[in-house]
């Protein structure tokens, strides 16, 4: 996963983010999504965000990470 530039995340739509209003969670890749899952994981425990957001961001990624496997035996 590259690190993404200030240029390179304003250009990511609003809706590719875990949290789109604040636009936290970026999960324009595989790879960010993953990410996102594991940071939000972790400012869950920290309590900085809810479980009901962290279960969002989760779902979102999900979504992202599951792309291309339907269908593969």
């Amino acid at each position: 996963m590259g690190k993404l530039t200030s240029k390179e995340r304003n250009k990511i739509p609003k809706k590719e983010f875990g949290m789109p209003k604040e636009r936290k969670y970026p999960l324009n890749s595989k790879s960010h999504a993953a990410n996102a899952k594991a940071r939000a994981s972790e400012m869950e425990h920290k309590g900085k965000i809810s479980s009901s957001t962290k279960a969002k961001i989760d779902s979102k990624a999900d979504r992202v990470l599951d792309r291309g496997r339907s269908g593969r035996g």
